[in-house]
């Protein structure tokens, strides 16, 4: 596949986790908020004509349980790869994880963790849609929230300020 291809990154925080006791983190199960919250997700994303070839899903159970009710409103489900790296991931780490995607994939979604979300979706931006940019720096990036980055080029040359924010959107602002 040609090095000119056109592709989108879409960066999706994990909806709104519960805090019982004694539940190690990564376990945390998602809040009444958060299982109302992720449909909306999808379906923004549906809305949007927004289908991933291929989805990065934390191992945490709150963004597999996110993603479960995502997927749920889209089209058609993507591949899905549970990838143990997204969880709690700094900004170089998710980097190198999308270097790493094949180039067949033209849609990649990533499913994580705060602060590495909003940090990629911010860092991979060096143009934005005036309003994308507004919004992102306005109300960050609260649980499913949802960016969609769009570059030119292979997985591999993604990199800082490589790309276009073209789309922010969470439920609740």
């Amino acid at each position: 596949m040609s090095a000119d291809v056109s592709r989108r990154i879409v960066i999706l925080r994990h909806a709104k986790a519960d805090w019982p006791d004694d539940v190690a983190d990564h376990d945390r199960p998602l809040a009444e908020r958060g299982r109302r919250d992720a449909p909306a997700a999808g379906r923004w994303l549906a809305a949007s004509g927004i289908v991933p070839d291929l989805t990065l899903c934390s191992t945490a159970a709150r963004t597999r349980e996110t993603w479960k009710l995502v997927v749920h409103e889209l089209p058609q489900r993507p591949r899905t790869v549970y990838e143990e790296r997204l969880y709690e991931a700094s900004l170089g780490e998710l980097i190198a994880v999308v270097n790493e995607v094949p180039d067949d994939v033209v849609d990649l979604m990533l499913v994580g963790h705060n602060p590495g979300m909003h940090a990629m979706a911010d860092a991979l931006a060096g143009e934005a849609e005036e309003d994308a940019r507004s919004r992102l720096d306005h109300i960050g990036f609260p649980t499913s929230a949802a960016a969609v980055v769009s570059f030119t080029g292979s997985w591999k040359s993604v990199e800082l300020g490589t790309g276009r924010l073209e789309a922010h959107w969470a439920p609740h602002d």
